[in-house]
């Protein structure tokens, strides 16, 4: 009895190996490619009260399949932010940021309802808070509106940052002190 089921157990590990590492018949290989939209300009300056920077490297991105041009994953926005604290006396703990698409009319262009709204969040360490004269970067990867991929649809990009700033102050102090009892 317990020779019939280790044969058993033994065939059905087998036929188990077999039938995963028998070759499958391949279909039509589908080739995804890049879309890549420019967007100009590719580098812009920025301010926002004590906090200045740079956004550069922007560009759209979205994956469609070769040769039908279905969508396979969403126009994105991609980017590199640098924000510098150029305050004196004031430290500066960045909270986060909204991006949002304007038209040519002024108005915010709607994501769809299944994406994720474009916000950045500062919170890799030592990036959160900047002392003065200092400078963090963050990577930007958020959705973007398909609608604003229409000609001359999109007119700016507007990130709003939140942050707080706090007073900075560098003081010394002194104090008396003696080798071996000198």
């Amino acid at each position: 009895m317990w020779k019939w089921i280790g044969v058993m157990m033994v065939t059905t590990a087998v036929a188990a190996i077999t039938v995963g590492c028998s070759q499958q018949p391949s279909g039509t290989a589908v080739v995804i490619e890049d879309k890549v939209y420019t967007v100009t300009p590719a580098a812009v300056t920025v301010k926002a009260g004590i906090v200045t920077g740079e956004v550069t490297e922007m560009k759209v991105t979205e994956r469609v399949e070769k040769g039908s041009g279905r969508l396979v994953s969403p126009a994105k926005l991609t980017g590199k932010l640098v924000l510098k604290n150029s305050s004196k006396d004031q430290s500066v703990r960045l909270i986060g940021g909204k991006i949002l698409y304007i038209d040519a009319q002024g108005q915010p262009i709607k994501l769809a309802k299944e994406r994720t709204e474009p916000t950045l969040k500062f919170s890799s360490y030592g990036a959160e808070s900047l002392d003065p004269g200092k400078d963090a970067t963050q990577s930007m990867e958020v959705d973007f509106p398909a609608e604003a991929l229409k000609a001359k649809k999109l007119k700016e990009i507007r990130l709003d940052l939140v942050y707080i700033p706090s007073p900075y102050k560098e003081e010394s102090v002194s104090f008396n002190v003696s080798i071996g009892g000198q």
